[in-house]
């Protein structure tokens, strides 16, 4: 995006809420727009601001991130939801986003990747961050189990499509993925679609979390 990116960040913790605001805020390509301290307030302020991002806390008082997270994604136009997590939420990570999150990220991110994780999820694509993506995985009951299934749904995908699909789950945009492969941006577009009726992902969340899954990226892999 060539314009600021507009960002909303709901968490009921004011230290955390001023922490990422002086961090977006100093970035020269980020606005924040709003804080919220709750879901409700989370929603009113993405009505009245049109954030194109929110960052969004799921623990909190009164209206939980969950239910904020439900009304967020029927705006027109929606902005991205990126889940703010602690390495305590592994559970409530996946069930938000089952419910439509674009992906999630630590309150820890250092500072220089949070910019950028914000632009690429303003972008319209998924922001997994590698560290806690890979602990979300491990942490699943049947691990080895997790990965044998999510391999063997991979069996139907030629060796470009699963190029683009590991890409994918570093988080690389269209045309960063072109540049890899030395494909137009359009193919690329192709080639993902195709990745994601194979998979049966709704979004490229799903099919980022499916390569992690599957082994085929990891921590040593690009940030996001």
């Amino acid at each position: 995006m060539t314009e600021r990116v507009r960002v909303l960040v709901a968490d009921d913790e004011p230290m955390v809420c001023a922490h990422l605001r002086t961090i977006l805020d100093a970035s020269g390509v980020v606005d924040v727009v709003a804080t919220a301290g709750d879901g409700a307030e989370a929603v009113e302020a993405a009505v009245r601001h049109r954030p194109d991002v929110v960052l969004l806390d799921l623990r909190m008082p009164g209206v939980d991130g969950f239910a904020a997270l439900e009304q967020l994604v029927r705006l027109d136009p929606a902005p991205r939801v990126v889940v703010l997590t602690t390495f305590d939420a592994d559970s409530a990570v996946l069930r938000a986003l089952g419910a439509g999150a674009a992906g999630f990220l630590l309150k820890s991110t250092d500072p220089t990747d949070l910019v950028r994780l914000v632009q690429v999820a303003a972008d319209g694509h998924s922001v997994l961050s590698p560290e806690a993506t890979a602990r979300l995985v491990n942490a699943s009951t049947g691990r080895e189990q997790l990965r044998t299934r999510a391999a063997a749904r991979l069996d139907g995908l030629s060796e470009r499509e699963t190029d683009v699909l590991v890409a994918i789950g570093e988080g690389l945009s269209n045309a960063a993925i072109g540049a890899r492969l030395y494909l137009s941006e359009a193919t690329v577009k192709g080639y993902v679609s195709t990745v994601m009726r194979k998979l049966s992902c709704d979004n490229r969340t799903q099919a980022g979390l499916l390569a992690y899954a599957a082994g085929l990226v990891g921590l040593d892999g690009p940030a996001a």
